[in-house]
Order: C-alpha cells, then sequence, then structure tokens
C-alpha cells in the first residue's frame, strides 16, 4: 500500500536534542524522507531502539516505536516482525548497544535473514555514558577506560554483516544525504535483512574520527563509492583504482598503469559469495580507500515468511 505522504508526518512534536552537530541529526532526516518516499503509512512503519544517543530517535518519530532495553532491541523487533509480517520494521542501535553486549542479538538477526532493516550508528565510542572505550573504538586510542590507549582489535561492522550472512550490507556517512538516501531507500525497499552502518561523528567525545572521508578535500581520495557494474576506481578525477593481481587487492594510478578501466576490478553487489565484498570492507585508514555505498544486496530465503 503505498500513500502521499510528506516527511515532516513522520516527525512527532518532540524536538531533538542531540549536541550541536551531531550526526543523528542528519540520520532523523534521512529515515524520515526514505519514509515519505516510500509512501509506507507512517502506522505500518516501526521504529526500535535500544541504549545509547542513537536510541532517542523514536522518541522524536511520529510512527508505532519502542526504546528497549540495552543490547534487546533486535529479540524485540523480532517478536514484531513475526506477529505482524505486515509491518516495516527498523532497528536503530550504536556501536555499544549492538556490537558489545548486544552482539548476539545482532549476530543471529543476519544469519537468519530476518525481514529487518537495522541502522548501526558508529561513533567508535560510548557516548551517552561520556567517552568510554566501545567495540569499534582503533587500537590504541585513549579513553576514559583506556588511558593507555587500547590494546584491543576493533571490530569491523560490515565484515561481521557479511561473513554472517546478511543479504543487505552497506556502508555510508553521515554528512553525505545524497547517498544516505539512497542507500535507505535501497534497504527499505530489500526483503531480507538489511544492514547498514553509518559512519556518525561523536562531535563531543570522538570528534573527527571520520574526517578524511567527511571532509569535501580529502573524500575523493580516501573514499571509494561502490556502484553496482562499475569499475572500483577513486580520486578526485576517477585516476586510481583496484585490481587483484596473486590474490592481493591492488591500488593503482590508472595512468602510470598503462591500463584503462577494464582492467579494474568490477564492484558485483549481486554476488552470492560474499568473499570479495568482504575485502573489500578491510580497506581503510590509512592506505586503503575507504568503501561506501552497498557492499551486497543479494536475495535469499527470509526466517518467518511464509
Amino acid at each position: 500500500m503505498s500513500v502521499e505522504v510528506k516527511r515532516s508526518d513522520f516527525l512527532s512534536a518532540t524536538a531533538p536534542r542531540w549536541c550541536p552537530g551531531c550526526g543523528c541529526y542528519g540520520v532523523l532526516k534521512g529515515l524520515t524522507q526514505t519514509f515519505a518516499d516510500c509512501g509506507i503509512p507512517r502506522e505500518k512503519q516501526v521504529v526500535i531502539s535500544g541504549i545509547g544517543c542513537s536510541a532517542r530517535l523514536p522518541y522524536y518519530l511520529d510512527t508505532y516505536a519502542m526504546h528497549t532495553l540495552h543490547w534487546r532491541a533486535p529479540a524485540v523487533a523480532t517478536g514484531v516482525k513475526l506477529t505482524r509480517p505486515d509491518l516495516s520494521v527498523w532497528i536503530i542501535t550504536g556501536d555499544g548497544d549492538a556490537l558489545a553486549i548486544g552482539g548476539n542479538h545482532t549476530l543471529h538477526f543476519m544469519r537468519r535473514n530476518m525481514d529487518l532493516k537495522m541502522l548501526l550508528l558508529n561513533n567508535q565510542i560510548y557516548g551517552l555514558t561520556k567517552g568510554q572505550l566501545s567495540p569499534t573504538s582503533p587500537t590504541g586510542m585513549k579513553t576514559k577506560t583506556s588511558p593507555y590507549g587500547s590494546a584491543d582489535n576493533p571490530v569491523h561492522p560490515i565484515g561481521l554483516a557479511l561473513s554472517m550472512g546478511a543479504s543487505f550490507v552497506a556502508r555510508v556517512g553521515d554528512k553525505d544525504p545524497a547517498m544516505l538516501d539512497a542507500v535507505l531507500g535501497a534497504a527499505q525497499a530489500h526483503r531480507g535483512a538489511a544492514f547498514v552502518e553509518v559512519l556518525m561523528n561523536c562531535i563531543t567525545f570522538h570528534d573527527g574520527a571520520f574526517e578524511a572521508v567527511r571532509d569535501k578535500t580529502s573524500r575523493a581520495e580516501k573514499s571509494l563509492e561502490l556502484v553496482h557494474g562499475q569499475p572500483l576506481c577513486f580520486g578526485a578525477n576517477g585516476e586510481f583504482g583496484l585490481r587483484e593481481r596473486d590474490g592481493e587487492l591492488q591500488r593503482v594510478r590508472i595512468a602510470e598503469s598503462g591500463r584503462d578501466r577494464n582492467d579494474l576490478l568490477i564492484h558485483d553487489a549481486h554476488a552470492q559469495d560474499p568473499a570479495m565484498a568482504l575485502r573489500i570492507s578491510q580497506l581503510g585508514f590509512p592506505d586503503g580507500p575507504l568503501a561506501l555505498g552497498v557492499f551486497r544486496q543479494i536475495e535469499a530465503p527470509v526466517y518467518g515468511a511464509a
């Protein structure tokens, strides 16, 4: 059922309250714009959150919503979807809520291919509880709970989602409304487990974490936009690309390599085998470009579907 709705139809009377400059404002705008663009009535939209700064988002939506316990959002969302499969159900979570104490719930929602959409806002820090180490904090990062620097290897959300079999996997920055709208729209239309990581700037406790791909002057060379069926190239003028040689991904300057774009890897978001998408997801700072966009989008049996 599609109806004519505006973005404002999905906003509650409660004024959003996050730190000035927080990326959550952009996510709220992008999500409500997606709801309006898809034309799904607000009484058919459900948004469920756990604990954290991102978990406040349901209060600002005029849809069915529930602010649940720490790490329990996927379990509650699963119950909603199984009892009311006609509803569109979104999970709003953060890197601490979904990947620390809530890690198991996140894994099982993805491996079952539940028809749920998870929006994971990753700021690499515990923001609501004032700046402690999170599962995605980089090795060596100093926080209130790691004054000498984190000794842990960080969790990579995209790699986790791909390895667990999520049928839709994407990453987008909080400062790119065009890509955010496109990715959220594709996730809304997808039937199955849709996992979207949003690179979120915590202006208070971890400012500038993803500045290399948020800043317009450096983004072209530091990020790689994934487009299905297109070569994996990047740079201000598309002068860099990725190719595979001897089982390794190589970054090449196209002009200097003496080859054209036909020598580059072509992105296949519809590949059943997630191996190449997983390898692309492992690229990042400081050597390789950080991939943004849809890594995987396939059809697969949906848990609980008739």
